[in-house]
This record gives C-alpha cells, structure tokens and sequence, in this order.
C-alpha cells in the first residue's frame, strides 16, 4: 500500500475529523492550510459531513512537500482534541488501545487500514503500537504522543514516542509502520 493513497477510493473521512486538522495548525498558517484543503477539492467544511479520502490524503502530500512532515506531526497531536473517541478511555492502555476505534468512527466506505496496540507493559513503561493507514508517519507518530501525554499514568513526567527503526516503515515503502511507547 502506497502512502497517500487511499486504500479503497470510496473511503470517505469526517468533516469533524478535517476540522481538528485545521485547527492543529497555527491561526497565521490556517488559511495556507484551508488553500491546501480547497485545491483539492475540499472547501466549506462542515463537521457532519463527508469527504473523500483521497482528497484529504492528496491536501496531506502537498503540506509534507511545501512545508515539511512536522507540520503533519503537530497536526496529527491536534487531532485527538477534537477527534470523536469512545467514552471508556481512563488510562493510557485504553488510550493507545482506542486509536483504531476512533479511526474507523471518523472514516466509513471501505478498506482503511488500522492502529493496533502491540504491546503494553505497565510495570517496563513500555508500549509498541502498529500503524497500517495510508496517512504519513509523522502524523502518527503526532496522534500516539499526544494520546500518550493525555493518558500517561499521573506519576510520570515525559512521554516519548518514537518510530521503531529496526523495523520496516511506510516511509520506506512497507505496508506498516511501528512506533514505540515510553513512559
């Protein structure tokens, strides 16, 4: 599966979920953003719309190649303050857990992949996540590290996400991407 590319060109995704993407960014950097989202076909958002997928991976592709990938890191942080969630989340288990829960709440139509919980170990502060989606690693990477600092047990004071490199990326051509979790 290619990054940026859509996995079933039916897959639609939430105007909620567009939404928080504009609003990860900077008021000054909004409108260079809402451009972005209008040349390709996405304009006038409404949170209980849809839109097409491909179009919004199409606006990710241009931001990463006009401004950089880390724009796409805070984006991704930004995302799970205004994303919808399932109620149950009370700990950074459920947190990480529920990722692909609310993923496939806020995309609909077809095939789009997943986030799934590997491992978790309390007592090693430790978590491994798999992210198998067309969308670009650093956004990822952005989700899991602020689901991980909302969600980090109250006596911890960093949380640290970082891309497994011992393994194969999107990046890279592969079909998942790995993500390891500390505490």
């Amino acid at each position: 599966m290619a990054l940026y590319k859509a996995y079933d060109t039916n897959v639609e995704v939430n105007g909620q979920t567009i939404s928080s993407f504009v609003n990860g960014t900077q008021p000054s950097f909004r409108q260079f953003i809402l451009s972005i989202l209008a040349a390709n076909g996405i304009k006038d958002v409404l949170a209980d719309s849809w839109y097409p997928q491909q179009n919004w991976l199409n606006a990710f592709k241009e931001i990463a190649e006009k401004v950089g990938t880390m724009t796409l890191h805070a984006i991704g942080k930004a995302i799970p303050e205004s994303a919808v969630f399932p109620p149950q989340i009370n700990d950074l288990k459920s947190a990480l857990s529920v990722i692909d829960v609310a993923y496939h709440m806020n995309h609909r139509n077809g095939e789009i992949g997943y986030y799934k919980l590997i491992s978790f170990d309390a007592a090693k502060r430790h978590a491994v996540v798999e992210c198998k989606n067309p969308y670009p690693d650093t956004f990822d990477q952005g989700i899991i590290a602020s689901m991980a600092k909302r969600f980090k047990p109250n006596d911890s004071y960093f949380e640290y996400v970082e891309q497994d490199k011992s393994k194969p990326s999107r990046s890279s051509g592969a079909e998942a991407s790995t993500f390891v979790v500390n505490w």
